[in-house]
């Protein structure tokens, strides 16, 4: 799965672990990513999306019928 969030397209980071002695070694900064099944009432069905807690808010917020005619313009397979 990749950790991207279908909504705020938030992807991974990159950055560096740095040590006691300012050594930096490459690490991943990840996404925190869910799936979250939401009922659509336009479509007749639940969708699953993987979003990220961000994402979560936004759909919390717009609502999930004003989400899902975002992914749709934007292409996305649901």
């Amino acid at each position: 799965m990749s950790r991207t969030c279908m909504v705020t397209g938030t992807t991974p980071q990159f950055g560096h672990h740095v040590s006691h002695s300012h050594r930096r070694t490459n690490r991943r900064f990840d996404v925190n990513v869910q799936k979250k099944r939401y009922w659509v009432p336009s479509l007749g069905r639940r969708v699953t999306l993987t979003l990220s807690a961000r994402g979560i808010t936004v759909v919390d917020a717009r609502g999930i019928e004003a989400v899902v005619a975002d992914l749709q313009r934007r292409g996305v397979r649901i």
